[in-house]
């Protein structure tokens, strides 16, 4: 069960006011809980803690990072029940997805744990030359400085860990504004940090409102800004001013079935339902465009409805639903909208497009028009597009009309096709012989045109949150 009220954490200590941010059940819409909502002089103070913060957090031995990754990784594993419920309510999200994103909430600060002592520099030969002899190089990395972290409502735990971990292991105190509709998960993660030896000012979780959050993007003293959302984080990057900016801004990820997968069609199937529908395609690397090759065409459209019709929709409570809610009831109303625009232009809906308040049936469209906005735009919800090519060069060209490029999946038994598709997708990642939706926390995460710039992944957002130290010795003076 959810408590009555969270406190919001400043400065690493839970703080409790009057004024109050109304968290949903998004299945029902009844208020399941309440949180305080700090105002513009608590996000001064947590960024005031966090610059104050930084020399000593410089100075917290890795060791000690290590450990307070450590105590997290086994107070989320005993809370795990908890974590798993609180994100079914808040985010709708069907109870036994809620319990894998748990799981990866685990594995992410398992993982800063383990790089946490391994954040090395090198020995560099500067001896090119004669010019140089007698002088070598040594670097090392030092953390950024205090960071400000902006995250989404789709994945309320995982997405706060890719970015807490990393500054937690490369010594950097951060203010996170995690989404107002999706607080929950980050408050807690919150309250268990509060259980460490972090020094004080490390970390400030503050739930506001985004009108609110200026500061974040603008302030000076916070030195980097990572963002995972929508589109308006091209916005927040030309107000950032000097400090480092990291976006992840989401996708229309295209999945590509070769020729050659008539065999194994089913096993296919299974998974670009998955990808399309996994906690209702609120998801930046969710399947939206399914490319078939002429010869698995009919073939594979039959099954993919028959799927899709099958699946079960309720109450994300129910362990054997498959597709719950999204959001809120303006988000289904949009993408329904999109639906109609589409079948008005020409497209042929296969299944699905009804909507019951926040709920939208999984839909399928075929001959979606090119200017669509379902093909050209982020979907955000249980609906993906089918169409067929000729060849294989026709079915990269179409992945790559696309603004965005963050993943993209290659189902082929064909190695060259394989490796051409690595080498001419204008994507971050391309995932072959599954979805475009597969993604392992350790893994380079990221993508290129419109989806964003910068990495994630631990190991790749630590070296974000830090800078090379060079040291120069000339050693025969």
């Amino acid at each position: 069960m959810l408590r009555t009220h969270y406190p919001f954490y400043l400065a690493n200590a839970p703080v409790t006011c009057e004024a109050t941010l109304d968290v949903t059940d998004k299945y029902n819409g009844q208020i399941a809980t309440r949180v305080s909502l700090p105002d513009a002089a608590a996000l001064e103070s947590a960024i005031a803690a966090a610059h104050a913060a930084t020399g000593e957090m410089r100075r917290f031995k890795p060791y000690a990072r290590q450990a307070v990754l450590e105590h997290c990784v086994a107070r989320f594993r005993e809370r795990r029940d908890e974590l798993a419920y609180a994100l079914c309510v808040e985010a709708g999200k069907p109870i036994k997805d809620a319990a894998g994103e748990v799981t990866r909430l685990i594995d992410t600060f398992k993982i800063a744990a383990e790089e946490a002592v391994r954040i090395n520099g090198e020995t560099i030969n500067l001896e090119i030359s004669e010019r140089s002899a007698g002088y070598h190089g040594y670097t090392r990395r030092v953390p950024l400085g205090a960071v400000a972290f902006i995250t989404p409502f789709n994945f309320p735990l995982n997405l706060v860990a890719h970015k807490v971990a990393p500054a937690i292991a490369a010594g950097c105190p951060f203010v996170l504004k995690p989404a107002e509709r999706t607080p929950l998960g980050a408050l807690i993660i919150g309250e268990v940090l509060a259980e460490t030896d972090l020094p004080k000012g490390a970390f400030s979780i503050l739930p506001m409102l985004g009108r609110d959050a200026g500061a974040l993007v603008t302030d000076p003293r916070l030195k980097m800004l990572s963002f995972t959302g929508g589109l308006i984080g091209w916005d927040l990057k030309a107000k950032a001013g000097h400090k480092r900016v990291t976006l992840e801004l989401g996708g229309n990820a295209a999945c590509i079935v070769d020729g050659d997968q008539g065999e194994r069609l089913d096993a296919v199937v299974d998974r670009l339902v998955f990808g399309a529908f996994y906690q209702s395609g609120q998801s930046c690397i969710s399947v939206q465009r399914i490319l078939a090759h002429d010869a698995v065409y009919d073939a594979l459209r039959q099954r993919l409805v028959a799927k899709v019709v099958a699946l079960k929709a309720g109450d994300p409570k129910d362990k054997d639903t498959f597709l719950g809610p999204m959001i809120d009831t303006a988000a289904a109303e949009r993408l329904q909208a999109w639906i109609g625009e589409a079948t008005e232009g020409g497209a042929t809906l296969l299944c699905g497009g009804q909507r019951h308040g926040p709920m939208l049936e999984a839909t399928l469209l075929e001959n979606v028009p090119h200017d669509a906005k379902l093909q050209r735009m982020e979907a955000f919800g249980p609906v993906a597009l089918l169409q067929r090519f000729g060849t294989f060069d026709e079915a990269l060209r179409i992945v790559n009309d696309s603004d965005f490029g963050l993943q993209a999946g290659v189902f082929t038994d064909n190695l060259r096709h394989a490796m051409r598709a690595w080498d001419e997708l204008e994507q971050g990642g391309v995932i072959v012989n599954d979805v475009p939706s597969f993604r392992v926390d350790n893994m380079p995460y990221g993508g290129v045109k419109s989806s964003g710039l910068g990495r994630e992944g631990v190991r790749y957002a630590i070296e974000d949150m830090s800078d090379v130290r060079l040291m120069v010795v000339r050693d025969d003076a």
